[in-house]
């Protein structure tokens, strides 16, 4: 797959880095810690779905904030643009060096400097993978609820840089809610120590959460104190089978009523990504004996041991006797539940043997989830007769992935010249809902050029302030998210 449309050079824009200036970076990290051989580097030039390449006279990989900091120091003193990266996991190519940057890879960055079970904090450097944080956690008896697909190469650094959501949104909220404290390498190479475990600190600004989504183009996050949860002592899961979005959205209602806040995940599937994963998928299999047009895979979670099946039970016996559920099956296993959860995160995998997908990471208020999905599906099936809408996500916070998979047998390349037409599409219908172009994802460059068409002129101007104030010389990331 090809990106939707090239990258263009903007003005200004610094030519190649001179061979002594380049010389002097690597001596920062050493050479075993430079990457400039281009078979080396292709892990940091190619974003997870191919739709982004780009290219860079070196990788920089340190080990220390205060490596960091010296990069940066330098690259401040020479006007050298830096782009920093994480797992490089990203979707929307806020990641990947468009023009020629330096690549500032905080992977060696992987030390959890600090477990406070009494405190329920934990601090990671950026380069910690999320499974690695959770597991962290498990070890003293707590929970880290950030949960996603790529958790096992996903690092905290970059969670954080995009205010990453995932699957445990609904009950602890997005990566923003789950920080008390940052450490931040400025853009003239001054270090922010912002890492306490203060749960209350009103003295001034709350700076954390203008770093945090920012996807490094106000500063480089090198540290974090993150939130711990106890961890539940007992967990309920359930596929279940219902007929319409509308029913889910009676059914989450449902929940929340008789469970008491107990339910953690409540994700949202057409039974066309079910059938790709039954396709394309390894070690899949149909959570249900027969076909529903809709399923959700719920769970609950409970710091009690025992009641919770109960609950759920009654909950469905109830749904059902509403006409809200069809058929469900209760996980009888943890091998049952690992299941469910595999075929829910090979989703976005098994639709690219599909052919060419475009796709959206949007949210609308939850109540107006069912017919956002009812109107945008009948209006890109319209213009594109024979696409296949297959969109999947967390109902529960009102974000859906609302992706198009080209009509069988079609070419993919015209399919794919069709990606601004259909975006505008629906987006227009997210619009009218009041929700928003990216809910979980990030603007990066796939929407940077979207953003005046939907966010408040005040709102843009103020975001340009404070680039201009933090990053003068327009160093950090240029070029992604304004």
């Amino acid at each position: 797959m090809t990106p939707p449309s090239p990258l263009p050079r903007r003005d200004g824009e610094k030519p190649a880095i001179p061979s002594d200036l380049l010389a002097r970076f690597a001596a920062i990290v050493g050479t075993k810690n430079t990457v400039t051989d281009p078979a080396e580097q292709e892990g940091y030039l190619v974003e997870g779905r191919g739709l982004y390449r780009g290219h860079t006279p070196m990788v920089l990989r340190p080990g220390s904030t205060a490596e960091v900091a010296a990069i940066l120091k330098l690259a401040y003193e020479t006007a050298t643009p830096i782009v920093p990266q994480g797992g490089n996991t990203g979707l929307v190519g806020g990641q990947i060096p468009h023009h020629g940057e330096i690549v500032l890879a905080l992977t060696r960055l992987d030390r959890i400097r600090d477990v406070d079970a009494r405190s329920n904090t934990m601090t990671c450097e950026a380069g910690v993978v999320l499974a690695k944080a959770q597991e962290t956690a498990a070890a003293v008896d707590r929970l880290f609820p950030l949960s996603l697909g790529a958790e096992g190469s996903c690092t905290i650094g970059g969670n954080l840089s995009t205010n990453a959501g995932g699957t445990g949104a609904l009950a602890y909220g997005v990566a923003r809610d789950l920080v008390v404290g940052l450490e931040v390498v400025l853009a003239d190479g001054r270090v922010w120590n912002g890492l306490n475990k203060l749960k209350k600190d009103n003295t001034g600004y709350d700076l954390k959460n203008l770093f945090v989504g920012a996807e490094g183009t106000l500063g480089i996050i090198t540290a974090a104190v993150l939130k711990l949860f106890p961890r539940p002592r007992s967990v309920e899961t359930a596929f279940i089978g219902l007929p319409s979005p509308h029913a889910a959205l009676q059914l989450l209602n449902l929940v929340q009523e008789r469970t008491g806040g107990a339910a953690t995940s409540f994700e949202l599937i057409a039974r066309i990504a079910i059938d790709f994963a039954l396709r394309h998928g390894r070690g899949v299999r149909d959570p249900l004996p027969e076909p529903h047009p809709w399923y959700v895979l719920l769970e609950l979670s409970s710091p009690a041991r025992e009641g919770l099946r109960a609950t759920l039970e009654d909950l469905l016996t109830t749904a059902a006797d509403q006409g809200l559920v069809t058929n469900a099956t209760i996980a009888e296993s943890l091998e049952q539940t690992n299941a469910f959860w595999h075929l829910r995160e090979t989703l976005p995998e098994t639709q690219k043997p599909e052919g060419g997908s475009i796709k959206h990471d949007v949210s609308v208020p939850v109540a107006a989830m069912p017919d956002f999905l009812d109107q945008a599906s009948a209006a890109v099936t319209a213009l594109i007769p024979g696409a296949r809408p297959c969109p999947f996500g967390h109902l529960g916070d009102g974000n859906v992935h609302f992706n198009l998979s080209q009509p069988v047998g079609a070419d993919t390349d015209v399919f794919l010249a069709r990606w601004y037409e259909v975006n505008a599409l629906v987006h227009g219908i997210v619009a009218k809902f009041g929700g928003s172009i990216s809910a979980e994802h990030g603007v990066g460059v796939m929407k940077r050029e979207l953003l005046p068409g939907v966010k408040d002129p005040v709102a843009l101007e103020m975001m340009r302030a404070i680039k201009r104030t933090l990053d003068p010389k327009g160093i950090l990331n240029p070029g992604k998210v304004l």
